[in-house]
């Protein structure tokens, strides 16, 4: 039985918390962002660069992440992101209220989490 990909809107709600997430431990580009998203989710998830590079500049607008410029010896200029202060407390926030609800739509259609 083969998986389904998820719902469009779902990956569209999640999208800030997955990046978030990934900027967590350390600055990353956002081609490397998408790869992460592409392997850490089994291939689920797809987040092209002409969808992801908005959401990292909706995100430095709010102050959430920081973009740099960084180049390196015969690389190309890449842009890299650091999660703010602020944007480690929308983290915290996201992820709470995204276990709230998984557990909430868990009780209705009857998945327990170990």
């Amino acid at each position: 039985m083969a998986l389904t990909a998820p719902d469009h809107e779902w990956k569209k709600g999640s999208a800030e918390l997955l990046v978030l997430s990934l900027l967590e431990g350390r600055p990353r580009h956002g081609y490397e962002i998408s790869k992460l998203i592409q392997m850490r989710s089994g291939g689920a998830l797809r987040f092209h660069v002409t969808s992801l590079y908005p959401l990292l500049y909706r995100l430095e607008k709010r102050g959430w992440v920081e973009g740099r410029w960084v180049e390196k010896a015969e690389q190309r200029r890449r842009r890299y992101y650091t999660l703010t202060a602020e944007g480690r407390r929308m983290l915290r926030s996201q992820r709470k209220s995204w276990r709230d609800f998984v557990t909430a739509i868990g009780r209705i259609i009857g998945i327990e989490h170990a």
